[in-house]
């Protein structure tokens, strides 16, 4: 790091009294330059920071080649007590505008080039869709485009859907949201081509039951404390409707429930009749009982899931052709065959 200071700009000074602008430009040419550097002027303690491209030496010596700033060298060569080129920073008319400053190279290196991404993206960089919000309309559309995206990216990679939502109530029972919103998810995640894995984690209720229950078989898990619950869909607030209105929105209703029952059944495995039965009432399911009833394949408890996977000594064995041979208990005295 190079200092310039006053008393380095004094020894410049007491130099032969040659004092024109080329001396003195080939004298500073010689002082000490880095880069970054800081130069450092004994102006009652005032500090500029300089690199070698700064212009504040340059402006000085075109201010000392004007009239005024010859004047000022040619009075200044009896004053002993600092360089007269410091006297022309104090002149308003030379100095108009102030030297630049130019910092660092490792002002800016740790600051961001671009913000960072939302969270969402980063789950879906990963392949993950999170649904843990009530299935309406935005909901859906973000879902159902996330879903289309990771197809069109890569549609031999599995889509991870993990699920925390009351489907299209809140959790105190209030409808915020049509069926159509849970069937319209439903139907992207048996169009798109990708393998479907789907994972529960605090709530699945109503259509978000449904979607759990709707990835591959062997491919559906339950956190050890989530919760799934099916019931039948709600009419939302009908308000001043007249009374066939009403009546036309009850049977779209009552259509809503056949094809959730319908659609429960084929991924549950039970019969029709037993999950309309089920859904008469809200019907809570722990992970337990849910993979007894088919909605869920497997509780995946943490490090439980790799040991799960692993084969049985003797089903690798007769995988890998090997027969085993069953060898006497003793081969010599003793009982222990080992003679």
């Amino acid at each position: 790091m190079a200092l310039l200071d006053s008393s380095m700009l004094r020894g410049l000074w007491q130099k032969p009294k040659s004092s024109s602008v080329g001396s003195l430009m080939k004298s500073a040419s010689r002082l000490p330059r880095a880069t970054p550097a800081r130069v450092t002027m004994a102006m009652g303690g005032l500090k500029h920071p300089h690199s070698p491209n700064d212009p504040f030496l340059a402006k000085l010596a075109a201010a000392a080649s004007t009239e005024m700033g010859k004047a000022q060298l040619a009075g200044a060569a009896g004053v002993s007590d600092g360089p007269p080129l410091l006297d022309i920073l104090t002149n308003p008319v030379m100095m108009a505008a102030p030297a630049q400053v130019e910092r660092s190279s490792g002002y800016n290196e740790h600051r961001p080039r671009r913000p960072p991404p939302d969270l969402p993206s980063l789950l879906l960089n990963s392949r993950i869709v999170y649904i843990g919000m009530p299935l309406v309309p935005a909901v859906t559309e973000l879902v159902i485009a996330e879903l289309l995206y990771l197809q069109y990216a890569d549609p031999r990679q599995p889509i991870y859907v993990y699920i925390n939502s009351t489907g299209t109530s809140r959790a105190d029972g209030e409808t915020v949201g049509l069926e159509t919103e849970g069937f319209a998810i439903y139907d992207t995640l048996m169009n798109v081509r990708n393998q479907i894995q789907t994972v529960a984690v605090g709530a699945a209720i109503g259509q978000a039951c449904l979607l759990l229950a709707s990835g591959d078989k062997g491919m559906r898990y339950m956190m050890p404390h989530a919760t799934a619950m099916i019931q039948q869909p709600r009419l939302p607030s009908t308000g001043q409707m007249s009374a066939i209105d009403v009546h036309i929105r009850a049977k779209e209703l009552i259509n809503n429930r056949d094809t959730l029952v319908g659609l429960l059944a084929k991924h549950t495995g039970n019969p029709v009749e037993k999950v309309a039965k089920v859904m008469e009432r809200p019907f809570y399911m722990n992970p337990k009982k849910a993979v007894d009833f088919g909605v869920a394949d497997k509780i995946l408890w943490r490090g439980q899931e790799a040991m799960a996977e692993t084969m049985k000594a003797e089903e690798w064995d007769k995988g890998a052709g090997i027969r085993v041979v069953e060898r006497p208990a003793s081969y010599g005295a003793g009982d222990t065959g080992l003679g």
